[in-house]
């Protein structure tokens, strides 16, 4: 699935991005989010840092009534450090290892049951997710690679 496929028809866009920025690249999709609350000024897309706990945002994720959210994640998921791949929350990567509490696949069963919306996630290999270390460079080149795709294609809904 290419990202312009997935946004088709995007009425209200919720980003959300989870990590800990203590802990190297699971930091991946908390820095995207910011960079991208930096760039972008839309009405039509909201940015939410989630942090380890994205399951604390429901409320508010359902309160805003989106059409389309994504989640950006490190996820391990045998690739090259810094592959990015787009998955559905509620399939194998959805319940991937994480540092967080709650596996996606249930936060976004929950979110379908309040909401009728389109769900994405795109998760990052994390290269060293050791406490107290920097991102890695292959997750750091990858996270601005997202930011301009995604900066340029949230600019147009």
């Amino acid at each position: 699935m290419e990202l312009e496929e997935f946004f088709k028809d995007a009425k209200k866009v919720l980003i959300c991005g989870i990590g800990n920025d203590t802990r190297g690249d699971d930091t991946f999709g908390v820095y995207v989010v910011e960079k991208l609350k930096e760039r972008i000024s839309n009405q039509k897309v909201v940015f939410l840092n989630c942090g380890e706990m994205p399951e604390s945002y429901a409320g508010k994720i359902i309160r805003e009534n989106p059409s389309h959210v994504v989640f950006i994640d490190a996820v391990h998921f045998e690739g090259k450090p810094g592959e990015i791949v787009l998955a559905d929350p509620e399939g194998t990567l959805g319940e991937a290892f994480s540092t967080h509490k709650m596996p996606l696949k249930l936060l976004v069963g929950y979110l379908k049951q309040n909401i009728n919306a389109k769900f994405l996630l795109i998760g990052a290999q994390p290269k060293q997710t050791g406490l107290f270390v920097d991102m890695s460079k292959e997750l750091k080149d990858s996270a601005e690679r997202l930011v301009s795709i995604l900066e340029r294609i949230l600019a147009e809904i």
